[in-house]
């Protein structure tokens, strides 16, 4: 274990309160939505959004984000992050990955949890606002290999709530930890509730780890 490791504060640190987080919540509260984070006990944790059917999503959940005082980053493209934007994008809390070098994305992220005393990545599963029979497997793989909590992040437009409720330690089961994941989403409503994806892996390419 590396002597950053070592160092890590027991929890995330929460962002000081500002004019920036006052604002994200005054803005949320005028259009009518509410905010509710359990904060993790850990200093690195994933967190996947879902359902993502809607544009919207990333407004409201940037929103939430700055309300809540979530240190949360975000993946990017690589090339997205080129001057003028670049340094924007990054103070945004952006990753630039560059998925055709060696290694992959997953890898990549990893690495940057080792080096992170302090680390919240927030990925959307679907990596799609269409409709598909799966959910993308590297956040999973991600959290196993950098054994890590997963927080299971929702825009419940039906409550016009964004929150997460639920945090959980994988055990490396694919049927076990999907079944909690489905057992938490429950009932949650996307703009477009026909556009969610099920929430299972494709088969055909199980996630490495999984026992």
């Amino acid at each position: 274990m590396s002597p950053e490791r070592d160092a890590a504060p027991a929890r995330l640190p929460r962002e000081p309160l500002s004019a920036r987080r006052r604002l994200a919540a005054f803005l949320l509260a005028r259009l009518g939505w509410k905010v509710d984070v359990t904060w993790p006990d850990a200093p690195r944790v994933v967190v996947i959004v879902y359902p993502h059917t809607s544009n919207w999503d990333f407004f409201l959940g940037y929103l939430a984000r700055r309300a809540a005082g979530l240190p949360a980053a975000w993946v990017g493209k690589h090339t997205i992050f080129r001057w003028p934007v670049g340094g924007l994008l990054r103070r945004m809390g952006g990753i630039p990955v560059d998925r055709a070098r060696a290694g992959g994305l997953v890898e990549a992220l990893l690495r940057e949890f080792e080096r992170r005393p302090t680390m919240c990545l927030a990925l959307a599963p679907e990596g799609t606002r269409t409709r598909l029979d799966h959910l993308k497997s590297g956040f999973y793989r991600l959290a196993l290999a950098a054994r890590v909590p997963v927080g299971l992040a929702f825009l419940d437009y039906r409550e016009r709530l964004v929150a997460i409720h639920t945090w959980l330690d994988l055990t490396g089961d694919q049927e076990v930890d999907l079944g909690r994941i489905r057992q938490a989403y429950a009932g949650k409503i996307g703009r477009r509730p026909e556009q969610a994806s099920e929430i299972r892996f494709r088969p055909e390419h199980p996630a490495p780890g999984a026992r």
